[in-house]
């Protein structure tokens, strides 16, 4: 396979190889286990050691902190759940369409080392994408061929008097949920949180069953509008538009408190479903917000 795939893959592993230097393939280990993991040793703690991984009752007779050491199961299979609708075509930097996708194929890379399995679903609400997991190069390439193509939530939305609907979150975590029913997976989701509200349940049911790791990907100009006079701004999700002056102090006084309000409710059901979101913004560096997220994993792991 060749072309923009190819050419996306060899740049991020350049920079995952340069950059990371083999830190980041070896903190995931210890975060995110596959469907089985086998005690080994025993040795002595260190500074860089997961607590939980603390055995007790050796530390308790030796007087000397202690971690258990584990095999995990090699037949870890990763999901990557991104969300490809119109909203996330928003923002600088080609958009948050953009980093979910590089997002996506680092994680590929990274977690697919060791032969471990990884299987992609990609949705909007007009078409559901799902790759069966698999391993080896070509299976992130055909990833991150998926990933590039055009999604059909890029058309035009209809002008028959009817707003397009907006993302129905709690489908796409159904969907995830009855795709990988038949085995405990790692489960990457990546999304702007931007659709229909009640995903909160569908989410806390598939993080009951999988290991869940949520991504919200934001623009900064969804969170402090920027002041740029008079424009056109359209609803990527609804097709609505509206000409708004940026400028003008009550609006932006007006705007600030609802995103405050989102940003809350947002918090809230991130609560009820019993995750903690990393958030990843488009001007962020891509490969310094994953080494953080890898790092502060283990104290959001259910």
């Amino acid at each position: 396979m060749s072309g923009p795939p190819e050419r996306l893959l060899r740049r991020l592993e350049w920079r995952l190889g340069r950059r990371l230097d083999g830190r980041l393939q070896g903190s995931y280990r210890t975060v995110w286990h596959g469907a089985g993991i086998d005690f080994t040793d025993l040795r002595a703690y260190t500074p860089e050691d997961d607590v939980r991984h603390i055995d007790w009752n050796v530390t308790a007779r030796l007087d000397e902190p202690f971690v258990r050491q584990y095999t995990e199961d090699r037949e870890l299979t990763a999901w990557l759940v991104v969300d490809k609708s119109a909203s996330m075509r928003f923002g600088a930097h080609e958009g948050k369409d953009s980093v979910a996708t590089e997002l996506a194929v680092s994680l590929a890379k990274l977690v697919s080392q060791g032969g471990n399995r990884v299987g992609a679903i990609l949705f909007d609400n007009a078409v559901q994408r799902v790759i069966p997991p698999r391993t080896g190069r070509d299976q992130i390439l055909r990833i991150a061929q998926e990933l590039l193509k055009p999604s059909p939530a890029a058309a035009k939305p209809a002008r028959s008097g009817r707003p397009a609907a907006t993302t129905d979150l709690s489908a796409m975590f159904h969907l995830a949920a009855k795709t990988t029913a038949t085995r405990r997976s790692l489960i990457f989701l990546m999304s702007d949180f931007i659709g229909d509200p009640g995903w909160d349940r569908p989410l806390g049911m598939l993080t009951h069953r999988h290991e869940v790791v949520v991504i919200r990907i934001v623009d900064p100009a969804e969170l402090d509008l920027p002041d740029l006079g008079l424009i056109l701004v359209e609803d990527a999700e609804t097709g609505e538009q509206l000409l708004v002056d940026t400028s003008d102090p009550l609006l932006r006084g007006r705007l600030a408190g609802q995103v405050d309000a989102r940003e809350a409710e947002l918090a809230d059901a991130m609560r009820r479903a019993g995750v903690a979101a990393h958030r990843i913004t488009t001007d962020q560096d891509l490969l310094s917000a994953l080494v953080q997220m890898v790092r502060t994993a283990g104290q959001v792991r259910r």
